[in-house]
């Protein structure tokens, strides 16, 4: 079993910055692909961005490229999410996801990812 923890979030301005942490653990010596989802109240979640297992690729949903940035510890299953800018619309729980089973060419999908974390609130107040 993978267990997926999460951390980070909080309530900012519009225009200001958060960042999230997630860490993945259970498989020694594996490193998965992972990615962020989000979730607003009354809507589905969201893919919001993944990256590869080696780093080398990312994936961002359009509303938040050029704003948030995906990236992982090089030699841990700990990824992180860099969002900056901000803005009421990105209020959400995120979560983090790992997928081991997936097929690399999707990352987008929930059904994609195998494990997720509990979530974590970032709200950004309008």
């Amino acid at each position: 079993q993978v267990h997926v923890v999460e951390s980070g979030g909080g309530s900012v301005q519009a225009g200001g910055s958060l960042s999230l942490s997630c860490a993945a653990s259970g498989r020694t010596g594996t490193r998965f692909r992972m990615g962020w989802f989000r979730q607003a109240a009354g809507k589905e979640r969201e893919f919001v961005a993944a990256i590869s297992w080696s780093g080398d690729n990312t994936y961002y949903t359009d509303s938040v490229k050029g704003r948030f940035t995906i990236s992982r510890d090089g030699a841990e299953n700990t990824i992180f999410l860099q969002m900056n800018s901000l803005k009421p619309e990105d209020t959400a729980v995120y979560y983090c996801a790992v997928s081991e089973f997936g097929h690399a060419a999707n990352y987008a999908r929930t059904i994609d990812y195998d494990y997720w974390g509990q979530g974590t609130q970032v709200t950004v107040p309008s």
